[in-house]
């Protein structure tokens, strides 16, 4: 199949190394499956290989899941990055964020579930588990509520009155919200949203205010 992905799987344990390839492979959207089980391996098979796809431990015996994720972004930025791993500190989960990841699941997700999220963020999504998503929200909301004291970038060509939104939406406002604060309509705001969504090549609000957060959109 021409859609079919090549995935290299980054884990030093060898039983959920073994795991992971096992489900891999019932998968009919991936191609060749790689395992490395520690980050200059991975290194090495990037060099090597066309890889769309890495399932990354954070846990690993060399370079932290992390940092490797920050060397793999200087020459790959085309490659989707998924963290696997045991962990949810909020100091690593932002780490993560700031490195470039697509998306954070624990290792006690359900294969399926896995594998809507590996088909997902191989077209563009962006995931979180559940057990810290509240946490990148909170982040993205930033610590005051006080929206004239925060500003956006000029990027991804949004005007004025959109970036007023998207300072909104990442802070948790409703559309109805949005829509009372600046004193436009609720079917102004719903195209505002629709045209940042479009502009951020974002499927959601959410990812969106992900987005925002990672690329330090909003200042």
């Amino acid at each position: 199949m021409d859609n079919q992905k090549n995935v290299l799987i980054v884990e030093d344990h060898a039983l959920t190394a073994f795991a992971l390839k096992t489900s891999l492979k019932t998968l009919n959207f991936c191609k060749d499956i790689y395992e490395a089980p520690c980050a200059e391996s991975a290194f090495q098979i990037l060099k090597d290989n066309k890889i769309d796809l890495i399932l990354m431990d954070l846990g690993l015996p060399d370079i932290n899941g992390v940092e490797a994720t920050k060397k793999i972004r200087e020459n790959n930025s085309d490659v989707k990055i998924i963290i696997l791993t045991s962990h949810c500190e909020k100091d690593e989960v932002q780490a993560c964020l700031e490195a470039g990841i697509n998306a954070y699941c624990t290792k006690d997700i359900k294969p399926d579930k896995l594998a809507d999220v590996i088909q997902d963020v191989l077209n563009g999504s962006m995931y979180f588990d559940s057990s810290v998503s509240g946490f990148v929200m909170q982040k993205t909301s930033g610590s005051s509520p006080v929206q004239d004291k925060i500003s956006v970038k000029d990027c991804y060509n949004l005007t004025q009155q959109e970036k007023r939104v998207l300072i909104l939406l990442s802070s948790g406002f409703s559309n109805q919200q949005i829509a009372k604060k600046l004193s436009i309509s609720i079917n102004t705001t719903k195209v505002h949203v629709c045209s940042i969504l479009q502009k951020m090549g974002v499927e959601d609000r959410t990812q969106a205010a992900i987005k925002a957060i990672r690329e330090n959109i909003i200042i």
